[in-house]
């Protein structure tokens, strides 16, 4: 059985570590000065050689060389045992398959035995966040006070999840994502080695699709290395499952276009041809972010030949700023809902729909659940009679005393909703009108929505929104709700929304309709009379009570 590219090529040196100088220089200053500390914690992404790097700081404490500056040497036999995985006092254990308590434990008890070979006894615990709680708790004050001989290098991948107090024992080192074109470099001289026939532009792919890891991207140079045939864009591009890239040009050209029917048809067309959907996605993310940066000037960041640049270029320039913003978001969407979907194709065509209708959804009608606008209040004709005389329950009143009172009320409430002054102004001109704002409520919420999405979540339990003596006053139903809306900046952010669309500068304000009602309730005359209720609820108002 052949040996994997990745273990036949692990750095040996400290000068063959590649795209991680900050960390190597560190440790060989270290080792230069006899300051080696007892506890390390090498934390980053997959790949990135967090284990190779314990590896060598293992073999550079137990060189037999006798210059400091040239250990690890790779030839003497402690560094050649280390090399062969025969090396006694270098200690590799899984934390994923080693978590209990009982496994640190163990380790407690056999710490304290002397090295057999070399100076140190060295213990690298990868991915060491899956240890339990209890694990960590039976780990720290060995890590805190090692025996002279013991060394602990800590390996993890998610640093978020050690406990700070063994965070507080370690020096921390933190691994990057190796750039790219160190990547490419890397795999060519690899090719070279192995005498495996790729083509550029395909080890370009291979570099882009390991997204900073190394050991990902000699794996997949391994993998199309095993099918025989020269290895160019298009053989990888079928055995890695991603779209040419033309494909995904074509797919930002019909957003662009808005034109649906083709965006529909590019997206079948390349998962059709075998591209894995997911990884389609990723294409879009990555191809849209580059537009992002070329579009916010910073082209130079953009790894593209010239003529690619120039097209980015074209179409960052045909693009909004807040259109391509929200078309990255969409397909950074798809690319994470692709895996958990039954329907794989289903989240980019979804993007791709809501990108082609971004400005429609932005100018959409008013939603469902949207709080209603109030007509302007109109008092009603004051009545010929005494009030007391409409409105009493003590005495008995004819039936056309309240019957006349409804339709005074319904009459002002249609009044209300049907008068509409024949010079009204337009949107941003002229004074304020309840008619702008119910037009264009829908865009105010839009713009809310994008500066804070959580004053937009209030507004949608709004009761009902009324322009009242040059103030928008926002009912809620909920005295909660209310303070909530009222909190910080929150009416500002709404008053400058209105602003923005319709030009009017005009203060907001927050109304708690559940006390308005309970003054209504409070009228014992009013809650005796069933009719006034009923005019009530058709929009009639009190005018006057005696």
């Amino acid at each position: 059985m052949s040996q994997a590219l990745y273990r036949k090529f692990r750095p040996h040196l400290w000068g063959e570590v590649v795209g991680q100088e900050h960390v190597v220089q560190t440790l060989q200053n270290a080792i230069r000065s006899g300051r080696v500390g007892h506890a390390y914690l090498f934390a980053g992404p997959r790949g990135t050689g967090k284990t190779t790097s314990a590896r060598l700081l293992a073999k550079a404490v137990n060189c037999l060389a006798e210059e400091l500056n040239d250990r690890p040497c790779d030839h003497c036999d402690h560094c050649q045992a280390v090399n062969d995985g025969r090396f006694l006092d270098l200690i590799e254990i899984d934390a994923a398959s080693n978590t209990s308590v009982d496994d640190v434990r163990d380790l407690r008890e056999k710490i304290n035995f002397a090295p057999s070979q070399g100076r140190f006894k060295v213990y690298i615990i990868d991915e060491v966040h899956m240890l339990s709680t209890a694990a960590f708790n039976a780990l720290l004050k060995t890590l805190e006070e090692p025996p002279p001989h013991a060394i602990f290098i800590l390996a993890t991948t998610e640093v978020h999840k050690i406990p700070a107090t063994v965070l507080s024992r370690c020096q921390r080192h933190e691994f990057r994502r190796i750039p790219l074109h160190l990547i490419v470099s890397l795999l060519k001289e690899l090719a070279v080695k192995e005498e495996i026939n790729v083509a550029e532009e395909a080890i370009t792919l291979i570099a882009r699709q390991a997204t900073g890891s190394m050991r990902d991207a000699i794996s997949l140079l391994d993998q199309l290395a095993s099918s025989g045939i020269p290895i160019t864009l298009e053989a990888a591009q079928t055995i890695l499952g991603t779209a040419a890239s033309q494909a995904v040009v074509d797919l930002v050209d019909t957003i662009l276009q808005r034109d649906p029917a083709s965006g529909l048809v590019c997206i079948h067309r390349a998962l059709d041809s075998g591209s894995d959907p997911r990884q389609f996605a990723r294409q879009m993310v990555d191809y849209l972010r580059n537009l992002l940066l070329v579009r916010l000037g910073n082209a130079d960041q953009v790894d593209a030949t010239a003529e690619q640049r120039t097209a980015m270029t074209k179409q960052a320039q045909s693009f909004e700023k807040e259109h391509l913003l929200e078309t990255l978001r969409l397909f950074n969407g798809a690319a994470s809902e692709v895996r958990s979907g039954w329907q794989p194709g289903l989240p980019l065509e979804l993007a791709l729909a809501h990108a082609i209708g971004w400005r429609e959804e932005l100018t959409a009608a008013p939603e469902k659940n949207q709080p209603v606008i109030a007509p302007p209040a109109v008092t009603a004709p004051r009545p010929t009679q005494p009030a007391n005389e409409s409105f009493t329950a003590k005495t008995p009143a004819p039936a056309a005393v309240p019957q006349a009172s409804a339709e005074q009320a319904r009459s002002a409430a249609q009044l209300g909703a049907d008068e509409t002054p024949a010079d009204n102004p337009p949107p941003g001109e002229g004074h304020p009108t309840p008619a702008g704002i119910r037009d264009n409520w829908a865009k105010i919420r839009a713009v809310v929505k994008r500066k804070q999405p959580m004053i937009e979540a209030l507004l949608n339990s709004c009761k009902s929104v009324e322009l009242r003596e040059g103030v928008l006053q926002l009912s809620f139903g909920s005295p909660v709700l209310k303070a909530k809306m009222e909190k910080d900046d929150n009416l500002q952010i709404v008053s400058s929304a209105v602003k923005q669309v319709l030009g009017w500068d005009i203060p907001v304000a927050c109304i708690d309709a559940t006390n308005k009602g309970g003054q209504m309730q409070s009228n014992s005359d009013v809650d005796a009379d069933g009719m006034v209720n009923a005019a009530l609820n058709l929009g009639g108002k009190i005018v006057q009570k005696e």
